[in-house]
C-alpha cells in the first residue's frame, strides 16, 4: 500500500488516507470545535503557534488544525501546488531560506 504524507506546513505531515474533510476555520463552530477536541485530547495542533486557517477532520475523530488555508492544502494534495505557496503562506523557516529540505547528516 502506498501511502502519501500531506504537508500541513512547517514540516508537519498527515497520512492523506485519514483525511477525511479540510474545512475553514473562521466561524465561530469551528472554534468551538477545536477548543473541545483541545480539551478531550483529540487534537492535533500543526499551527506551530500561528493563526489557525484550516481545520483538518481525520479517520478515527482527531482533528488537527493548520495554519495554511485549505485551498493550498487540497492543491498540495491533488499535486497542483507551487513553490510560490510555501513562499506565500510564510512556510520557508529553514536556515537557508530556499524552502526546500535537505540532508544534514553530511
Amino acid at each position: 500500500m502506498n501511502q502519501i504524507a500531506l504537508n500541513v506546513g512547517f514540516y508537519n505531515y498527515i497520512l492523506e488516507d485519514k483525511i477525511v474533510a479540510l474545512i475553514n476555520s473562521d466561524s465561530a463552530p469551528m472554534r468551538r470545535m477545536i477548543q473541545e477536541c483541545r480539551k478531550n485530547g483529540r487534537l492535533i495542533d500543526a499551527t506551530q503557534g500561528r493563526k489557525t486557517k484550516s481545520v483538518i477532520f481525520l479517520v478515527g475523530g482527531n482533528v488537527a488544525t493548520s495554519a495554511l488555508p485549505q485551498d493550498i492544502l487540497l492543491k498540495r494534495m491533488i499535486g497542483e501546488a507551487s513553490s510560490d505557496d510555501a513562499v506565500a503562506d510564510n512556510e520557508t523557516s529553514d536556515e537557508n531560506g530556499s524552502g526546500e529540505a535537505y540532508d544534514t547528516t553530511t
